[in-house]
This record gives C-alpha cells, sequence and structure tokens, in this order.
C-alpha cells in the first residue's frame, strides 16, 4: 500500500478537501465519515505516530479517535505525549485525516480536567470521552460516580465541548436491584451534560446498539465498531462478516443522534482495510 499519495502538504490544503474527505458519505446508508480508533493500533503509535496516521488515511479512512497521550502513557502513546495539542493536530492532520473525538480516562478528567480541556482545544476537539470508570458494586456508588461525571460534563460542556461516556461489556454484565447497569447509567447521567458513545462488542451478550440508539434518542454521539464470528464469539473479524445488523445498526444510528463511528479491531492491515471498504459499500 502506497500511502505517500495521501500525505496533505499543508494544513492550509485541508480546508479545500475538508469538503470531501471529511464530509459524510453522501447517498448512502453509512452517513458518518469512516473512521478508527487509535487504541488499537497502539504499538504501531509508539514506533512512528505520523506514518501510522499515512498508512491508515491510505487505507480509507478519514477521522482518528486519540487516546490522551497522557492518559494511556504505559499503554503505546509515551512517544506522541512529547507533542503539544497544535502538534499533534498538525501532524494528524498532514496526514489527511482528522481528529474531533478523544478518549480520557476518568482519573484525568478528575484531577486535570482544566488541563486536558486546553489539550482539547489545542488540538481542535469536539468531544472528550471518558473511556470507562462510573461502574459501582452499589447503586449509591454508581449514582454518586454519574454525580461526579455530570460535574465534570458541565465543565466541559460551558468550554464549549461536549463530553460523552464508553461502555465496556461489564456494563451489560451486572444488575443493581434488578436493572441493568448500563440502563442505570443512562438514568444517572444528565443527558444534557453527558452523551453517550456505544460499543458494539456488547452484541457477544446478545444487546444490539440499535435497540438502545431507538430507545433513547438523541442520546449517543459516536460509536465503537466491532464484528465477531458466528462461529466464534470471541473472534472479531471484519464488519458484515459476522453476526451485527449493519443496515439495522446505521437506520438506527439516525435516531439515536451517532455523528461519529471508529472502527475498533485488531490491527491486522486486511481486517481494517477490508472494514473501512465495507462501510463505504453500504
Amino acid at each position: 500500500m502506497k500511502t505517500g499519495s495521501v500525505s496533505v502538504a499543508s494544513v492550509g490544503l485541508l480546508s479545500q478537501i475538508h469538503g470531501s474527505l471529511f464530509a459524510a458519505n453522501n447517498g448512502k446508508l453509512v452517513k458518518q465519515p469512516i473512521g478508527f480508533q487509535s487504541y488499537v493500533l497502539r504499538k504501531e503509535i509508539g514506533d512512528n505516530f505520523g506514518k501510522t496516521m499515512q498508512k491508515m488515511a491510505g487505507y480509507g479512512y478519514q477521522q482518528v479517535e486519540m487516546c490522551s497521550p497522557s492518559g494511556y502513557l504505559k499503554e503505546g502513546f509515551e512517544s506522541v505525549a512529547k507533542f503539544s495539542g497544535k502538534q499533534l493536530k498538525k501532524i494528524i492532520n498532514e496526514s489527511g485525516l482528522l481528529c474531533i473525538s478523544c478518549h480520557f480516562k476518568l482519573w484525568e478528567l478528575i484531577d486535570n480536567l482544566d488541563e486536558r480541556i486546553d489539550f482539547a482545544h489545542q488540538s481542535g476537539l469536539k468531544y472528550m470521552v471518558c473511556a470507562y470508570g462510573l461502574e459501582a458494586p452499589t447503586f449509591d456508588e454508581l449514582k454518586k460516580n454519574c454525580e461526579q461525571m455530570n460535574r465534570i460534563g458541565e465543565k466541559i460542556k460551558k468550554a464549549g465541548l461536549i463530553a460523552a461516556y464508553h461502555n465496556h461489556n461489564g456494563e451489560f454484565e451486572r444488575t443493581i436491584n434488578g436493572k441493568l447497569v448500563y440502563e442505570l447509567l443512562l438514568e444517572e447521567l444528565d443527558p444534557q451534560m453527558v452523551k453517550m458513545q456505544f460499543q458494539t462488542a456488547v452484541i457477544t451478550l446478545g444487546y444490539k446498539a440499535s435497540t438502545y440508539f431507538r430507545k433513547y434518542p438523541g442520546r449517543f454521539v459516536s460509536a465503537h465498531l466491532q464484528d465477531y464470528s458466528p462461529n466464534d464469539m470471541k473472534k472479531q473479524v471484519v464488519l458484515g462478516k459476522g453476526i451485527i445488523d449493519w443496515k439495522d445498526f446505521f437506520e438506527a444510528s439516525k435516531v439515536g443522534g451517532v455523528e461519529l463511528i471508529f472502527v475498533e479491531m485488531e490491527s491486522d492491515p486486511e481486517t481494517l482495510i477490508q472494514s473501512a471498504s465495507y462501510l463505504k459499500s453500504l
């Protein structure tokens, strides 16, 4: 795969291609720009961040969702932490990608919120996504965590940004007082302060994103896309070759409010390339 042709010579050129490269896929079922989550490529990013971004643009991706370099220092993002938000944005843009969403760990948002908001502004972010941390063994603790996240979300909103919370399987594996933890989070989080990012991996537990998009219209801003083999629920497969009904997903995403999608597959190039191609074919 030749990547040189997808590198953008200057940030100024981005404004000229913004309407085409970064626009939604008009006229197709998938209206959102095709993005990927950076965590699955943390090793490659640690080795050469710019080259990895160029490679993904060459695969047909339009956006990247970063992980906060400061929060993910020990998980492959140490080499990226040396860049300021402005520098990070420049490298991403010059590779031919856009980044308006980033994952943050809850402790970052509690201990260093002002600094992270400044980083978000420098980086050109729109969404600050809390990666996890609101789960709790009791309802009182969960409620307390949500109240804290609501306050964080309020401050993020006042800064002109949007806060969101990202689920994992855990929120769908437990109930408290007979109610699914994820349902409790949706009840306790203020929809005006904290939106949701849905991770489709919970299909392996029998839960569909489309169900929640329709049940809670407007609550979602983005989603992480995974698909799994019908013969082995632990094995990820190229989007469209697994158990998820993607046509139903994207129809429901209009109701849910989903603006961004991020493929979060294994770092196998063929899987990433074919998944991007599939989304563009819908």
